[in-house]
């Protein structure tokens, strides 16, 4: 008689099922579509930043520092 319970009380009906599915796909869903919008912002804030001038400064004012006294290129 109790395994006749525990049995009853295991079963899932495809209707919950569907419903549970349903639900986990709806929050995935909702992550791709947070991830997509984050994509494109980063991307177009990427962009925004290489269009100025900052990258461009840095690139002119690096100098080698491979030559000093501490890598022995004497």
């Amino acid at each position: 008689m109790i395994i006749n319970l525990l049995r009853k009380a295991l079963i899932v009906t495809t209707t919950q099922l569907t419903m549970i599915l349903i639900a986990v796909a709806t929050i995935f869903l909702v992550f791709i579509i947070i991830a997509v919008v984050k994509m494109y912002r980063l991307k177009a804030e990427n962009k925004k930043l290489m269009e100025t001038n900052a990258f461009k400064d840095v690139d002119e004012s690096y100098k080698d520092f491979t030559g000093g006294h501490l890598y022995s290129d004497h």
